[in-house]
């Protein structure tokens, strides 16, 4: 079964780049057709999908972010990983990668895909 975990520093200041990664095991993110996803959840807010690289390389955002995100993958090391630049403490949030069928941009719950256990990023100076 494939199994996903964050990983990336815990504090990030104003104005710097918030980077994580996420490394799947028991399964390649070369392999079908999925989507791994980047997905946010702010303190009191809903899940907000970030983006996602598909198995074949391409790469898609959401609107509200697309600015300032890079999402990029190393396949040597079954890996992918999100680069938000610029960050303001409205970027504080727990941050998720997860694996979906689809492309799916809207409606995410944790009864969905695969999932990390989620990683808390607090940006503040």
């Amino acid at each position: 079964q494939v199994q996903l975990q964050e990983s990336g520093p815990g504090l990030v200041k104003p104005s710097q780049t918030l980077s994580l990664t996420c490394t799947v095991s028991g399964g390649s993110i070369l392999s079908g057709y999925y989507y791994w996803n980047w997905i946010r959840q702010p303190p009191g807010k809903g899940l907000e999908w970030i983006g996602a690289i598909q198995s074949t390389g391409s790469v898609f955002y959401g609107p509200s972010l697309k600015s300032r995100t890079s999402i990029s993958r190393d396949t040597s090391k079954n890996q992918f990983t999100l680069q938000l630049g610029s960050v303001t403490p409205e970027d504080t949030a727990v941050y998720y990668c997860a694996r979906s069928d689809i492309l799916k941009t809207t409606g995410w719950n944790r009864e969905y895909g695969y999932w990390g256990q989620g990683t808390q990023v607090t940006v503040s100076s």
